[in-house]
């Protein structure tokens, strides 16, 4: 489990991104789309978050990730986000990948990520209750968030051919 760095209960101020983006397929978060970090290590599993109870799908395990600002890539949104939820530090995270779901008026992308060497991660903020490396063959046995449990599949055989040691 991670350790807090700070105290969790305060929030971080909200941009002209923080906003719900609402259309045919339902309600999402950030005006520019959302990001998330799949970090992985092949000694340690992948990098999961619980999201807090008040949060969208709160109770669930997902990634850390959030809002893109306008003018950033989904890349750097995924890793700034993962660092400021998770503690993750970008220089340890080589990126392998990416997956996209567009929904035409938001998208998600999922960056994919290998850690370079293990890191502890840190609660930075209030949106996780909880931070832990999971093997990824223990995944699918958590309650995940509903975006990402449809999305797991496919994501774990993308770890796998980018590095059989991910798989």
């Amino acid at each position: 489990m991670a350790r807090a760095s700070h105290d969790p209960s305060a929030r971080r101020p909200h941009g002209p991104e923080d906003v719900w983006v609402e259309g045919p397929q339902g309600r999402y978060w950030g005006r520019y789309g959302a990001a998330g970090l799949l970090v992985a290590h092949p000694g340690s599993g992948v990098l999961l978050q619980l999201r807090v109870g008040w949060s969208h799908f709160g109770g669930t395990w997902g990634l850390p990730g959030g809002a893109r600002k306008g003018d950033e890539t989904a890349e750097h949104a995924a890793i700034r986000e993962a660092d400021e939820e998770a503690g993750v530090p970008p220089e340890l995270v080589e990126v392998i990948g990416s997956q996209v779901l567009d929904l035409g008026y938001w998208s998600y992308t999922t960056v994919l990520a290998r850690a370079v060497q293990p890191f502890e991660p840190v609660i930075g903020d209030a949106e996780s209750a909880a931070l832990r490396w999971v093997p990824t063959g223990e995944v699918g046995e958590l309650p995940l968030h509903p975006g990402f449990a449809a999305a797991w599949p496919t994501l774990r055989a993308r770890l796998a051919e980018a590095d059989p040691a991910l798989g």
